[in-house]
């Protein structure tokens, strides 16, 4: 995580040793008995895209765990697998580590298909999934949807201003603050950062949308998703998709694009926190 991606209220970083690499987390302390919650971020992100999210579940009592991804962050680099499996083995890892019995996983896009992966493999220690604005489940892409993700995949591995030209120019629709700017600009700074290239080819080019995790889970599910993504030609159909294959419920942020705890963080907060008062 970039200076410029921290806040004065960032807890401290803590580090989880495994064989293939090391993961950063923090760990925020809730003021009441709501269940733990473990919030992973999405493709190409790292943990402060929960930066304004996590003070306000904290408030709310709950204890609010976020992960830097394998490759992203300051969690290291090099690795032998970046998919959404991997960060599912890791969320069970931390879990462990911090020997949290039961916690809600909250899986932002890429890393949606990782919490329903978490529920299919391990549902005694999962209290309640949040899918946002994430892709699984996704209607199998086309031939022509194929050509153009590897497009602008091997466009971002090789212009990460490419990258920046979404977050600021499509991801956010209305526009971006000064303070979402800047976050941005340490993203893609991060995409320069000697060996980084692997980590993003890994994820770029991964299966960000497997089919057919959800069956057999049974959890309760709660999906999340902006009005206005721009990565999806109906958020609402998708959402409605999700909640049907995993038996869940659904909350449209109004307005929101594909980041909305950082856009619209209270109205974030305000959809998960019956969520989470329920299932504790």
């Amino acid at each position: 995580m970039n200076a410029t991606n921290a806040t004065s209220t960032a807890p401290q970083t803590q580090y989880l040793r495994l064989p293939g690499g090391t993961l950063a987390f923090d760990d925020t302390p809730g003021t009441g008995g709501g269940a733990p919650v473990l919030l992973l971020p999405g493709m190409l992100q790292d943990r402060a895209l929960f930066r304004h999210l996590r003070p306000l579940l904290a408030a709310a009592g709950h204890r609010v765990i976020t992960m830097d991804l394998r490759g992203w962050g300051e969690s290291s680099i090099d690795w032998d697998d970046y998919s959404p499996a991997s960060a599912a083995a890791d969320a069970i890892a931390l879990l462990d580590h911090l020997k949290i019995d039961k916690a809600v996983l909250v899986g932002h896009s890429y890393c949606g298909a990782s919490v329903v992966r978490v529920a299919a493999d391990a549902p005694d220690r999962v209290a309640g999934i949040v899918l946002m604005n994430a892709f699984i489940e996704k209607v199998p892409a086309t031939a022509f949807e194929k050509a153009m993700v590897k497009t602008l995949g091997s466009a971002v591995l090789a212009f990460p201003k490419v990258w920046g030209y979404y977050l600021n120019k499509m991801a956010y629709p209305g526009g971006v603050t000064e303070e979402i700017a800047a976050y941005n600009a340490g993203l893609v700074a991060d995409l320069r950062t000697p060996g980084r290239r692997k980590a993003t080819r890994g994820q770029v080019f991964g299966d960000s949308a497997p089919i057919g995790w959800s069956t057999g889970v049974n959890v309760p599910t709660l999906v999340v998703m902006g009005s206005k993504d721009p990565d999806f030609p109906s958020p609402e159909l998708v959402a409605d998709r999700q909640v049907a294959a995993l038996n869940g419920r659904k909350v449209m942020i109004d307005g929101a694009g594909h980041y909305p705890q950082a856009q619209f963080p209270q109205a974030t907060a305000d959809a998960l926190l019956p969520f989470l008062k329920e299932v504790a």
